[in-house]
């Protein structure tokens, strides 16, 4: 992708000199303007790909519809018409979760300050409320910079004064997702606010919502990533340690996920979140004795879909790391085998191939008497094909062909003399 950027409006005159010029139909046109720039490296993702409505007779340049509902959201919330709200609420959110260009364009010409208003002055409505934080998450997915320190506490007040109604929960939780993801300064200033206990307390409380509970998770395991560019170090493994010693996380995961056992979309999340928290040795134990080791297991013995062998796999890795009492545990319980199972089922799916080598590697790097018992149950093929089949996959591939005792070719990238690595 492109690292050149451009504004809206110097796309929108290159489609409208590409209709006056040189005669070209819209469609055309906006095709043309793509080209034109893509081929000069310039990154689109964040451009509206359509032609503006003509100017008006006076020459005032026109609207991209996503503004035009965006002016109409506004009257309502300036005079206010609590009337029409709900309905420009809808309009409004139904647009931007079309695509992200729509939501960046009507943020840069001041959306959150009138969707913000639109939640204060919904404060005593739950059903406008519930309607103006869904529009809120819908305008926040993808601009976590939108956010600032009101609309924190506006979320954080929210999530505390109606924790017993999941819906509400619900839509905060969404909202705080996408206000953290890939933003370390929310993520911290949240924590500060006392975020975690408000996303245990929702999976405990709201324990028979799939929605609430898969986001929640997800939330928290948000809050444990150091995904910020922007800054050099980032406070995830503090924040994992929150959640497990201060708010008791791991025993809420593992309880949560007793009551989803044929929900595959909750339990993936589980288990992501589970690994994500396993940051020092003895939360792993912790993991063992609350049952979730054989539960995972079970897992992934049981079920063979896509998210449940990816994050499975991940799950028990980490629990297999430099612990060969785990690896017993897994293998005894079929988690090779049912590992090798998965990359069976998914040999197109990269990350369950990486995440089943990277068990299989862990199962044996410190127990060599398990590399016979997975030999023969077809390890060797399943992983020299995931290294042929997915490029990401050669260096776990190899480590794991090399700790099964298997022949590997070791290559020496570089020598010290003059040229490049290897591709």
């Amino acid at each position: 992708m492109g690292s050149k950027q451009i504004a809206q409006e110097t796309f929108d005159d290159a489609v409208q000199e590409n209709i006056t010029e040189f005669e070209m139909d819209p469609e055309e046109a906006v095709r043309e303007a793509v080209l034109q720039f893509e081929s000069q490296g310039v990154d689109l993702s964040n451009i509206v790909k359509a032609v503006r409505p003509p100017a008006s007779e006076n020459g005032q340049r026109q609207k991209h519809q996503i503004l035009l509902t965006l002016d109409s959201l506004a009257r309502a919330v300036a005079e206010p018409d609590m009337a029409e709200l709900p309905q420009q609420l809808s309009a409004f959110a139904a647009q931007c979760k079309e695509q992200l260009a729509f939501r960046y364009l009507a943020g840069q010409k001041g959306a959150y300050p009138v969707v913000f208003s639109a939640c204060q002055l919904a404060a005593g409505d739950r059903e406008l409320l519930l309607q103006a934080l869904c529009t809120l998450s819908a305008l926040l997915d993808g601009q976590p910079d939108l956010l600032d320190a009101a609309g924190q506490e506006l979320l954080l007040q929210s999530l505390r004064e109606r924790r017993d109604d999941a819906e509400m929960t619900l839509a905060g939780i969404r909202c705080l997702r996408h206000a953290c993801l890939k933003h370390e300064q929310n993520r911290q200033d949240f924590v500060r606010g006392g975020i975690l206990p408000l996303l245990t307390g929702a999976i405990v409380q709201h324990g028979d919502s799939a929605e609430v509970v898969r986001t929640a998770a997800s939330a928290l395991r948000i809050m444990t990533f150091d995904d910020d560019i922007r800054v050099p170090f980032g406070h995830a493994h503090d924040h994992a340690k929150m959640i497990v010693l201060e708010n008791d996380g791991l025993r809420v995961l593992i309880e949560a996920a007793k009551a989803f056992t044929d929900n595959s979309g909750v339990l993936s999340e589980l288990c992501a979140t589970l690994s994500r928290l396993s940051v020092r040795n003895e939360f792993c134990q912790d993991i063992v004795d609350l049952g979730g080791l054989n539960f995972m297991v079970t897992l992934l013995a049981d079920c063979m879909e896509h998210p449940i062998c990816e994050q499975g796999c991940a799950a028990l890795c980490v629990l297999a790391l430099r612990k060969p009492e785990n690896c017993s545990v897994i293998m005894e319980g079929g988690g090779a085998l049912a590992a090798l199972q998965a990359m069976k089922a998914h040999p197109r799916e990269v990350a369950v191939q990486k995440q089943a080598c990277m068990l299989i590697r862990n199962l044996v790097s410190r127990s060599r008497d398990l590399s016979q018992p997975i030999l023969a149950m077809g390890a060797e093929l399943l992983i020299a094909e995931a290294r042929a089949a997915h490029r990401d996959c050669d260096d776990v591939a190899r480590a794991a062909l090399r700790d099964l005792g298997c022949q590997v070719e070791l290559r020496e990238l570089w020598t010290g003399q003059k040229g490049s690595l290897a591709q």
